[in-house]
């Protein structure tokens, strides 16, 4: 595989990583840098309404009744 850089800023970055000593060699930067950061989440289409918002909770038989406590007394 062949990796080629064009933005300079990029290019910088990799040399100050490299001068630093820590790395033995450009692929050992960015090999670094990979493991260093999370992978990013598949992109998916976000859901057209709440019932497909909702649908993969169908069946689960969850209650979202509300609370129905009146909270504390308060004097005043």
């Amino acid at each position: 595989m062949t990796i080629q850089i064009t933005r300079p800023e990029v290019e910088v970055l990799i040399n100050e990583r490299l001068q630093s000593g820590g790395f033995k060699d450009a692929e050992d930067v960015i090999l670094q840098a990979l493991q260093a950061s999370p992978p990013r989440p598949s992109t998916t289409t976000p859901a057209k309404d709440i019932e497909e918002l909702f649908a993969p909770l169908r069946g689960l038989d969850l209650d979202f009744s509300r609370n129905p406590s009146t909270g504390r007394p308060v004097d005043l």
